[in-house]
């Protein structure tokens, strides 16, 4: 049904304002399903890895932000990739949508790998210079060494995901993406309990799912993918234009991951001399809110291919109209989600740990944080629409000034006094800025001169 939809989009066709909300939600659900799963898979990590104790806890906590930010860089490699391809789509240009396609591949593959050098070159080091006790130290670096091996295969998983979103299939994803939860927690309970490898297993647990996964994602899009699967004759050519727009949608994400990342890292350091149990309790308030937010990324996941494809198609009548809509189903769905994180923040947390200490401190930035929840929804959103626009400096730019002029000073200035929970109120407050920010910049419509000629 989605696929109508968006056929109507391409060929000029009128459009309801109820068969736009139609499509928004038949894009939007499956992707948020998909987003869904990877969170849960982060609960089976954290649950299992919970039960070991505290210090297995704060292990992957403390490295947690800096895998974030090696998984954020090697995501934006390929954005500029996903982005053209949708804009290809839209305009019916199927030869040209594939050979960027193949170029994504392997660009995105090539950084990887590079990725994946630095990653297991300072994966000793990492735990010392984020200020962990030595009592973690080793088990982060274990777990840090796996996670960058594994990294080539959770980029083809990236590359495969954007690709097929991009050509508006978000049903293959999603379902293989949910299987991959299955697997993770085979694959965890062999490693971490019957190895007894502990942290380190839990990686390996995670890396072994991705690794089928993305296999399995891989084969579908180069066979059966209705738009974007390989033909025999083809060859592929390389695109000094496609190289170079990658380059300018794409380098603005990369160092908007490496700003939030980096911030994400300075927020671990920040966090670390409150104690144990501090880093424990902020490592899962964050994997207990990313199950919260991730709704928002698959709305997110929808606009960025309604936008990059109705740009394709130059239907610039649709193409402000279905931001605004889809950035109030984002705030929409947040909404709900901040109040299920207030009232739903000791049932979440007592999944996650069995210490009542981390529980009871969980719990209290949890609710403090649903208050940001849908004006995060909001910044995550219009993200998308401009991403879609191919107008990712801006994103970057607003990041910035939200992250390191609000949420890391006010953080630091209130770690002393009132510990996590100053923390976490920076860290809500920035959110709110942030979400303003996004909000007047897509109303202001400033984004629309990035439309595609």
């Amino acid at each position: 049904m989605n696929n109508q939809y968006l056929l109507k989009l391409r060929n000029g066709e009128k459009l309801s304002t109820s068969q736009q909300v139609k499509m928004i939600l038949l894009l939007s659900l499956p992707a948020i399903l998909s987003q869904v799963s990877s969170t849960v898979m982060q609960y089976i990590d954290a649950s299992m890895v919970g039960s070991l104790g505290a210090d297995a806890s704060a292990s992957i906590g403390l490295v947690s932000s800096t895998t974030w930010m090696f998984g954020g860089v090697a995501f934006a490699a390929i954005t500029g990739f996903t982005v053209q391809v949708a804009h290809a789509i839209g305009a019916k240009d199927l030869l040209h949508a594939r050979n960027i396609m193949k170029q994504g591949f392997i660009v995105g593959e090539i950084f990887v790998f590079i990725l994946m050098i630095i990653g297991v070159s300072i994966s000793f080091q990492l735990p010392i210079w984020l200020k962990g006790t030595e009592s973690i130290q080793y088990s982060a670096s274990m777990y840090f060494l796996f996670f960058a091996l594994f990294l080539p295969f959770q980029q083809l998983n990236y590359l495969a995901t954007g690709m097929l979103q991009a050509s508006g299939n978000m049903k293959i994803p999603s379902l293989l993406n949910i299987c991959m939860c299955f697997l993770d927690v085979v694959f965890n309970l062999f490693f971490i309990f019957y190895m007894d490898l502990g942290v380190m297993g839990a990686s390996i647990g995670t890396g072994c799912s991705q690794l089928v996964i993305s296999l399995c994602l891989c084969a579908f899009l180069f066979f059966k993918s209705d738009s974007l699967s390989l033909h025999k004759n083809e060859k592929m050519s390389w695109e000094q234009d496609t190289l170079k727009q990658a380059l300018r949608i794409g380098l603005p994400v990369g160092l908007d991951r490496l700003v939030t990342s980096s911030a994400y890292v300075a927020f671990t350091r920040i966090v670390s001399p409150l104690g144990t149990i501090a880093i424990a309790a902020n490592s899962f308030g964050i994997t207990a809110e990313s199950l919260c937010y991730m709704p928002g990324y698959g709305v997110q996941s929808a606009a960025v291919t309604l936008i990059g494809q109705s740009i394709g198609a130059k239907r610039h009548d649709l193409t402000y109209r279905l931001g605004v809509l889809t950035t109030i189903l984002g705030i929409g769905l947040m909404t709900c989600s901040g109040l299920f994180m207030y009232f739903g923040s000791p049932l979440m947390m007592s999944l996650l740990s069995p210490d009542p200490s981390i529980v009871i401190l969980g719990v209290q930035i949890l609710q403090i944080e649903a208050f940001a929840e849908p004006m995060y929804g909001a910044s995550i959103v219009v993200a998308g629409v401009l991403q879609g626009a191919g107008d990712t400096l801006s994103s970057s730019l607003m990041n910035l000034i939200s992250m390191w002029c609000v949420r890391i000073p006010l953080a630091a200035l209130l770690a002393g006094n009132y510990g996590l929970r100053g923390v976490w109120f920076a860290m809500a407050l920035e959110l709110n800025v942030r979400g303003i920010l996004f909000l007047y910049r897509l109303f202001k419509k400033k984004w629309m001169s990035k439309l595609a000629n």
